[in-house]
């Protein structure tokens, strides 16, 4: 690999240096620079746009040509006649400074070339023509070449270093603008503009009243012929042990509706849908009180489902299906909606480590643990939405959504365990979940605005689970629980019921005080209320159910809560010089009540929360913000149930009813450059937080007498935890930022993340400090040659450092990482994407793996046919390595994944 690496350097160091400079300044008539006017160079030879540039705020460009060449320069700023001048370059830089006149006849000089990046107000608008390669397929591969554009581990897009919040198509929303379908889906060969949305807001009224500085948003602006006819492709492949992939999607725009259709099965482990994206898929949904000032969120009451590995397992087995509209029947009328299925089908094996965290207590021995498991998930999941939005006048604005999810999961685990042997593990459940949206948005006039905002969540979730032990004096639940040992095992079992029904509502009003301030206040209410009910109780050898009526533990849970937050809020924003600062402070007034074991808690408090936010506009590409916010936090019903209740087959877990809120200071500093002159992208971020009566979990572990007198006692894993406010503060600090550049036709970034948190833990009573420390370096290079070979490089570095009661472990993920794409005889596209990974501790090499995928595909020029020939996994690798850490012990995994797959596909292009 490293022969390969070196010739690609050399062939782009050989590249950039065959090329000399052009640059300069561009002025107006009286001498005033002219910032982001157009400059471009075209080769008189090929009649190809070989460079191209945009002006700084002191109207410099600078354009990287091939010497000894000839070429047409074009100087174009709005309002000023085009400039055009032939020049002949040299082996030596060049200086060329101009001076654009005025004229009101803007089309007098007809562009020979479309820039590749223009801006026009708060928009960047990239030519996707310029970037795009024969070897590109999906939108991901175009974003990919876009100055300031990366696609993170996450799949989310990220411009100059924010997350890019939604994705549309000819201005419609793609899927509620969820980014991973549409790079995933969109074709390449469709798109004509990327267009990049900053200060985004989704409600013009707004515009002016709200920050949004940190919003952005992409569209997708389609190729004439894509327009008003439908276009798309089908693919279907085949390969050895019945391997099969099918991936129709369809695709139709119009200026009055609009249709998506995505379809894909395989069993080839290519997953487009995961559970992750599942359940952070917010159908667009955005918190209403997420900067209230309270944090109260609904969490998930399952047991928690084993997870693929970068979308890898033994053995993935999906159907995917989704379908999405729009439509306008009149202008000021907008439809929408969309419905995905996913069907998934998950064999998983994985060995595993655990280390558990030490006690100070001599009297007790901590063992670690070996666990290896098999498996297999069984996974439907369902999403729906529909939406209308109603603009009657540029004054009214009223939206309405309803949010649809259900599922229905089931997973069976073979477990065995070096301390409690041989498990057997179910869990099942069909939660749902509907979630309503209401807004309307009025303006008065121009200086009063006012906002309402409604969400109604529903949702009903029904986790069981199953765990059937070998009977061993390793397990202490038997005598807790009561159950009957009389029998082959002890195959415990628990029903589990969580109801829930939340209504945030919030009216905003703004009053404008000039074009540089304004005032706002907000009247906010949010209301949840609970029921929770579950049973553990024991299965016997004849299949009947058995009640733990003797058990020294409640073993039924009926609980109710409610919770309540109404507040008023005031901000303050002004605009002055570069400064926009943005002062402000919420009141609340909370109520928090909940009844179970025949009794009654309830606590009635005020709170104040004090917010600021300062930007500092150094240019209009740079900016510097500083954020600070208290925040009050609340558990929901999970953890005050008080009876006990079954967390996996070693964990009792019992809530604590007396639970307070917890209180943390979050401060957030940010840094943002983009410079178009020489196409440098530079982020950073820096977060710190420091949480007061955090809510964490006391643990103690049950064990039992040595048989050797004087030695200590025998620790087991079976444990109970219960939740608690602890008396010292949790913090957490990381850092990370990116620099990229482009050179040319090259483009380089290498970035850090640095991650580091210290919590406090009781475990058998005796107080825990926990700290770890992740550190990630990433360095890439990539090439966007039109005609030669692409290439990919990069590196990356990771350390995971834990320290838990005196115990240090330390973990390296080394990963260079190679891909390669050609275009070769105008109809054959090669591409080879390889990694390598080095898994060690501080001691010793723990796993070497790598992985190779490669494709041939071959298309005529102008063909709608395509074959292609691909290979997944080509080395055969059987496993990949992960540590993780938890508030008792620290993971190292071995994790097996599919093995080599080699398939013959066809693809049609409608």
């Amino acid at each position: 690999m490293k022969y390969i690496i070196t010739i690609m350097l050399c062939l782009i160091a050989s590249v950039t240096f065959a090329q000399i400079k052009v640059e300069g300044v561009v002025k107006d008539s009286i001498g005033n620079p002219l910032e982001l006017a157009n400059v471009i160079a075209i080769n008189q030879q090929t009649k190809a746009l070989d460079s191209y540039g945009i002006t700084n705020d002191k109207g410099r460009y600078k354009l990287n040509l091939k010497s000894n060449a000839s070429y047409k320069l074009q100087v174009s700023y709005i309002g000023k006649k085009t400039f055009e001048e032939v020049i002949n370059t040299t082996d030596i830089d060049l200086t060329k400074d101009f001076t654009l006149q005025n004229d009101n006849l803007l089309d007098e000089v007809e562009l020979t070339y479309e820039m590749p990046v223009s801006i026009k107000g708060d928009t960047l608008i990239y030519n996707a023509d310029s970037f795009k390669r024969e070897t590109d397929k999906k939108l991901e591969d175009v974003l990919k070449r876009l100055p300031g554009v990366d696609i993170n581990d996450d799949g989310e897009i990220e411009v100059e270093g924010k997350v890019v919040e939604k994705i549309m198509v000819e201005g419609k929303d793609f899927f509620d603008g969820d980014t991973k379908l549409a790079i995933k889906n969109i074709p390449a060969d469709a798109i004509d503009k990327v267009q990049v949305l900053k200060n985004y807001d989704d409600v013009g009224q707004l515009r002016s009243v709200r920050s949004n500085e940190d919003r952005i948003a992409i569209n997708i602006k389609l190729k004439e012929g894509k327009k008003s006819f439908w276009f798309g492709e089908v693919t279907a492949s085949t390969g050895p042990d019945e391997r099969y992939l099918v991936h129709p999607k369809l695709f139709y725009y119009s200026p009055k509706y609009s249709i998506n259709i995505i379809t894909d099965m395989n069993n080839i482990g290519e997953v487009p849908f995961t559970r992750r994206d599942y359940f952070n898929f917010s159908g667009g949904f955005r918190g209403i009180h997420s900067n209230s000032g309270t944090n109260f969120n609904v969490t998930s009451s399952d047991m928690g489902f084993l997870t693929t590995q970068n979308n890898r397992a033994k053995a993935i087995d999906t159907k995917f299906g989704a379908a999405n509209f729009s439509y306008s029947p009149k202008k000021s009328l907008d439809l929408s909606g969309f419905a995905i299925y996913s069907g998934t089908r998950t064999d998983i094996q994985q060995n595993s480590i655990r280390q558990y965290i030490q006690s100070d207590n001599t009297n007790i021995a901590l063992p670690d643990e070996t666990t290896t498991s098999n498996t297999h998930q069984k996974s439907d999941l369902g999403l729906f939405k529909l939406s209308a939005s109603y603009k009657p006048n540029s004054n009214n604005h009223l939206d309405y959504d309803v949010f649809g999810r259900v599922s229905k999961q089931n997973e069976f685990q073979d477990f065995y365990s070096s301390i409690l042997s041989n498990i057997d593990e179910t869990q099942e459940q069909n939660p749902f979940s509907i979630n309503q949206n209401f807004n309307y948005y009025y303006t008065l006039n121009e200086k009063n605005i006012f906002a309402f905002s409604a969400q109604h969540l529903w949702q009903d979730e029904d986790p069981f689970y199953n765990a059937a032990l070998e009977q061993t004096n390793q397990f202490q639940f038997d005598g807790i629980l009561g159950l009957d040992t009389n029998q082959s095992g002890f195959n415990i079992a628990q029903d589990k019921r969580v109801k829930t029904n939340k209504l945030d509502a919030k009216l905003d009003y703004w009053y404008v005080l000039n074009n540089k301030s304004n005032i706002n206040f907000t009247f906010g209410a949010l209301l949840s209320s609970q029921k929770f009910n579950s049973e553990i109780f024991q299965i016997l050898d004849n299949g009947s159910k058995f009640t733990l009526d003797n058990a020294q533990t409640d073993v039924v849970n009926n609980v109710k809560y409610n919770f309540s937050d109404v507040y008023l809020g005031f901000h303050y924003r002004l605009k002055t010089g570069i400064f926009t600062i943005t002062p402000g402070f919420s009141v609340h007034s909370y109520t928090v009540k909940n009844e179970q074991l025949g009794t009654e808690v309830k606590d009635n408090f005020f709170k104040l929360l004090p917010d600021f936010n300062t930007r500092i506009q150094l240019k209009k590409s740079e900016n510097l913000n500083f954020r600070y916010n208290m925040q009050n936090s609340f558990t929901d019903i999970n953890q005050l149930a008080e009876g006990s209740v079954l967390n996996n087959y070693n964990t009792l877990y019992q809530g604590n009813r007396n639970l307070e809120e917890s209180l943390s200071h979050n401060l957030r500093l940010s840094y943002f450059s983009f410079n178009m002159f020489n196409y440098t992208n530079v982020h950073a971020f820096l977060n710190y937080s420091k949480r007061i009566d955090q809510i964490r979990s006391q643990s103690n572990f049950l064990t039992i007498p040595n048989p050797i007198p004087g030695e200590p006692d025998i620790q087991t894993t079976n444990r109970i935890s219960s939740p608690f406010n602890s008396n010292f503060a949790d913090e957490t600090f990381s850092a990370n930022g990116r620099f990229e550049r482009t050179f040319g036709k090259i483009k380089a970034s290498v970035g850090s993340s640095l991650s580091y948190s210290k919590f406090n833990q009781f475990v058998n009573n005796e107080r825990s400090v926990n700290e770890s420390f992740t550190q990630s370096y990433r360095t890439r290079l990539s090439t966007n040659f039109r005609n030669a070979p692409n290439i990919e490089i990069g590196y990356n570095l990771t350390i995971n450092e834990y320290e838990q009661g005196g115990r240090l472990s330390k973990f390296f993920t080394n990963s260079p990482f190679i891909n390669f794409d050609a275009y070769i005889l105008k109809s054959f596209t090669f591409r080879a994407d390889y990694s390598y990974f080095n898994y060690r501790s501080e001691i010793e090499t723990l796993n070497n793996y790598s992985f190779l995928d490669a494709s041939l595909a071959y298309q005529k020029k102008d063909s709608k046919w395509e074959y292609k020939l691909g290979a997944t996994n080509l080395l055969d690798t059987a496993s990949l390595n992960q540590d993780s850490t938890n508030t008792l012990f620290t993971s190292t995994s071995e994790y097996f994944i599919q093995p080599r797959y080699v398939m013959f596909s066809i693809k049609y292009d409608l």
